[in-house]
């Protein structure tokens, strides 16, 4: 090869580097996971479908999470993504479909501030206040990825808890797991079938992005599954569980064979009130590409 040909090739693979640095740059500024983007269903993807059309909420129902202090919460679409936020004062609120389903995989992506108290119930009433939630407790002593049962037992699945690592002016630069903190009565903690070492869950997290969610949900009394980034984070047969006030025979009773989907917006309790740890105000959650399969 000629001096000039080798000069020309060595500007070129320059150039193409270049570009493919500026692009992956772009990519982070722009907050786009590749592992999410790239897991993450489209319109054609087998046996899924949409349930959020990316311009409105068809489809959905807002619903009162406290009968104490009703509110309807503050819901809006923007650029093809839900936003969910508290009403004031501090009011929570729930995000419901109108469907209802049996034995699914839910996909879809999340992207709470840090200080929500957000998550989805994979199966719950009409109302959105009874049922099985996959939590995104993204504040202090949060579990992010486990099981809460709300208004079918109060049992807490999960193995660890998370707090954040600040900097010198207050903003998350990590997370750090501990132990369960919620509830105060320990005997409501329930172990899950499989949990993710913590470790391995921190680095797959992505802090200040987009995350990818995967829920399975099957069985009369359902069998909990959740990946996130594309990677198993924990499971929980709720048949098999042992919890105080927990009956398998009541899922029929409260919740149905066939149940709702909700996105949550957490209310404020008066002990939260002076230190914003659950729902900082003025906070919100973000949800996009929402997208199911019936199994």
């Amino acid at each position: 090869m000629s001096e000039s040909a080798r000069g020309r090739g060595r500007r070129s693979f320059l150039k193409g580097t270049a570009a493919a640095a500026g692009s992956l740059a772009l990519s982070r500024l722009c907050g786009l996971d590749a592992l999410a983007e790239a897991s993450q269903p489209s319109g054609k993807k087998t046996g899924y479908r949409p349930l959020f059309d990316g311009v409105s909420l068809k489809g959905w129902s807002r619903q009162i999470r406290e009968t104490e202090r009703p509110g309807l919460g503050v819901w809006s679409v923007e650029n093809g993504v839900v936003i969910g936020g508290q009403d004031t004062p501090t009011i929570g609120s729930y995000l419901v479909t109108d469907e209802t389903f049996s034995d699914f995989e839910l996909e879809l992506e999340a992207r709470p501030d840090w200080r929500t108290d957000t998550g989805v119930y994979v199966r719950t009433n009409a109302q959105g206040n009874i049922g099985f939630q996959m939590c995104i407790d993204y504040r202090p002593h949060g579990a992010l990825g486990g099981y809460y049962g709300n208004g079918i037992g109060g049992f807490h699945a999960c193995d660890y808890c998370f707090t954040g690592k600040l900097d010198a002016n207050g903003d998350l630069i990590g997370l750090v797991a501990e132990k369960p903190s919620e509830p105060l009565d320990a005997t409501h903690h329930v172990p899950l079938d499989y949990a993710v070492p913590s470790a391995q869950f921190i680095r797959n997290w992505n802090l200040h992005a987009w995350n990818h969610f995967r829920v399975r949900s099957v069985g009369a009394v359902p069998h909990l599954t959740t990946w996130i980034n594309g990677l198993k984070v924990s499971e929980l047969d709720t048949a098999k569980m042992k919890a105080p006030d927990w009956d398998p025979a009541n899922v029929d009773r409260l919740v149905g064979r066939s149940g709702h989907i909700a996105l949550e917006v957490h209310g404020n309790r008066p002990s939260d009130w002076l230190k914003n740890d659950r729902w900082k105000p003025g906070n919100v959650c973000r949800w996009r590409k929402i997208y199911i399969r019936e199994l």
